[in-house]
């Protein structure tokens, strides 16, 4: 009898740690993404007024979560008319496999913290203000298999670290400032 609640009490105890850690996470989530909505300064649809009340982030727009963990691992959006910066605590979202901000009036750099989305496969920045050298740390999201920069204002050449992005299938770069050669371990893609 003894053993038998000493193991219920033990799971249960597993239980509600296992929930705390969740919560914790999807807050990490929902604080990170809160910040990226601080740092627009323009939004004429009003998609994030409206519809990113501070409640689960897993139901506002353009938000995806896993179904296991309820982590944001999507984040689209493309085509709002946002104008702003890209938040620095973006880079907590490491559940994050895809990412999409194009079309879009962001500017400045793309913040380093970024390099923290180890899981990221899909990220498109078209059509934004970018600017600045093309980051060399996106060679260390070695899982990327999509990566668009066109139409921004990046400069510089493409950094040898992207030869660390062995799963990439398409990169743009297209109506940029960059010069230079391609990396021969690039002219593959």
């Amino acid at each position: 009898m003894e053993k038998a609640f000493t193991f219920f009490l033990s799971t249960l105890l597993l239980l509600m740690a296992s929930s705390a850690m969740t919560q914790t996470n999807n807050t990490t989530d929902q604080l990170a993404l809160l910040s990226l909505k601080s740092q627009i300064i323009s939004d004429l649809s009003h998609f994030l007024d409206e519809k990113w009340s501070p409640t689960v982030s897993c139901h506002w727009v353009g938000v995806t979560c896993d179904s296991l963990h309820h982590r944001v691992k999507s984040l689209n959006h493309s085509n709002m008319a946002l104008m702003g910066k890209i938040s620095r605590d973006l880079g907590n979202n490491s559940f994050l496999v895809s990412l999409d901000l194009g079309s879009n009036n962001f500017q400045g750099n793309v913040p380093r913290e970024m390099a923290r989305l180890r899981q990221l496969k899909f990220l498109d920045l078209v059509i934004n203000n970018f600017r600045g050298e093309v980051p060399s740390w996106f060679g260390f999201l070695h899982q990327l298999q999509f990566l668009n920069l066109g139409n921004n204002s990046f400069s510089g050449s493409i950094p040898s670290s992207f030869s660390n992005i062995s799963k990439l299938e398409t990169l743009n770069m297209k109506y940029n400032s960059i010069e230079g050669q391609i990396p021969k371990v690039m002219e593959v893609l």
